[in-house]
């Protein structure tokens, strides 16, 4: 049927949403992805040698994905357009496309296999493109939001480059928008300030900008400029783009993690502010603080813990948004906190050592003789009570008797309270080097 109404020349009247009639028609047209179309650039070199590879397309949402698709494949002669969904797509599906493929091959034209959200497709559903892929009955283009590299399997990834899409920028959104202008032949109704929120709502998302674009030009052509204020009540503002189980998740505790450990208290308010807003699990945050604080921290101020704790509790107490400022303030506590990972690093070198070394003994003269069979064969002979000591440590060895050379693993930096512990280090170890 929709056959019969391109002949009839009646889908070119049909409705389209502004972000569909302003699709670009050459690939240099994809705004904000220089790095990927320009001439000089892989997808622009490959167009170029009219020969093209299978690749996998990965960014946020509307970075025009599709659209290169599209374009790619338009820009090669006796090439087949072919678009699916992982969402709507099975096994029966695939095989249908990978049929009609070889049946187009085999007049001589190429397919080009266009697969959206094809990180949605189970392994061994990804496994089924490879025979196609390698005797070139298809060029797959696969878009993602995710990850390829936890999400593709790796011989799909290793016949196929990954190109990363970016975010659009405020010059890219510009561009849109003056386009969006130039189509409907007048300017949006907004005041400059308004104009650059609207790009902010947009948050790097091209399609989305140009929705809320539409939606304000069917506002009546002589109203007012809209203002910031008026404008947040007109349109929707877009929600994040954030899946708590996927790769925006780790990033943004990530940025979060390293903004604290960096000792920056303002982008450390950021990302938490960042994940609040996207509906981040509090709880998740505060757990990961306490690690902060362990990790980062430690004994250089040994009232992190505590204070990430408490945060913790607080907001346990509290809920949601009271508790959320105690958040806050362990974030900036955190962040300004000296910082020492020589308790982390300590506990790993132990760890190392101790696989290494297996089971050897404690040496005899640290371990209990509860019978005379023990007494007998010297364990507990020589041990020295350290109370009873003049100060408090007698210089003992602990470590295994067939450890001849003895291992340094903590080493605090001279910051924070470690300075004092770096002072009583060096006590003990005199003490120790005196009974040598």
């Amino acid at each position: 049927m929709s056959d019969l109404f391109q002949q009839a020349g009646l889908e070119a009247d049909a409705p389209r949403p502004l972000a569909d009639r302003l699709r670009p028609v050459a690939l240099g047209e994809v705004a904000g992805q220089d790095h990927l179309v320009a001439d000089d650039a892989p997808l622009g070199r490959m167009v170029a040698s009219g020969r093209l590879n299978s690749v996998i397309l990965w960014g946020p949402p509307g970075t025009g994905k599709t659209t290169i698709a599209r374009l790619l494949s338009a820009a090669v002669p006796q090439m087949e357009f072919v678009q699916i969904s992982a969402i709507f797509s099975g096994v029966a599906d695939l095989r249908k496309v990978f049929d009609a493929a070889k049946a187009r091959r085999a007049t001589g034209r190429g397919t080009l296999l266009f697969v959206d959200e094809i990180h949605r497709f189970n392994r061994a559903q990804q496994d089924g493109f490879l025979p196609h892929m390698e005797d070139g009955t298809i060029i797959l283009v696969g878009a993602t939001t995710e990850n390829p590299s936890f999400e593709l399997n790796a011989a799909v990834l290793s016949r196929a480059q990954v190109l990363v899409l970016r975010r659009l920028d405020d010059v890219a959104l510009e561009t849109l928008l003056t386009r969006a202008e130039a189509l409907e032949g007048r300017p949006l109704p907004l005041t400059a300030e308004a104009r650059d929120v609207l790009k902010a709502m947009a948050d790097g998302d091209g399609r989305f900008l140009l929705n809320l674009a539409e939606e304000l030009f069917s506002l009546p052509s002589d109203a007012d400029a809209l203002d910031a204020a008026a404008l947040a009540e007109t349109v929707q503002r877009r929600a994040p783009v954030y899946d708590k189980g996927q790769d925006g998740h780790y990033n943004l505790i990530s940025a979060l993690h390293k903004s604290v450990r960096g000792s920056d208290p303002d982008a450390s308010l950021y990302w938490l502010a960042r994940m609040l807003t996207a509906g981040e699990d509090p709880l998740y945050i505060a757990r990961r603080l306490v690690r902060m604080a362990i990790e980062d921290i430690g004994l250089a101020d040994p009232q992190a813990v505590l204070q990430a704790n408490a945060a913790k509790d607080v907001y346990d107490f509290l809920g949601s948004p009271e508790g959320e400022l105690a958040l806050a303030q362990v974030v900036v506590y955190l962040a300004t906190a000296p910082k020492s990972n020589a308790a982390y690093v300590a506990y790993k070198a132990a760890m190392r050592l101790a696989k290494e070394t297996g089971s050897l003994m404690p040496p005899r003269h640290i371990l209990n003789a509860p019978t005379r069979l023990m007494k007998e064969q010297g364990y507990g002979a020589g041990y020295e009570y350290d109370h009873d000591t003049d100060g408090g440590v007698s210089g003992q060895d602990y470590f295994p008797d067939e450890m001849y050379e003895r291992p340094v693993f903590y080493q605090p930096p001279e910051r924070g309270f470690e300075r004092e512990l770096n002072k009583r280090l060096a006590y003990f170890a005199k003490v120790r080097g005196s009974r040598t």
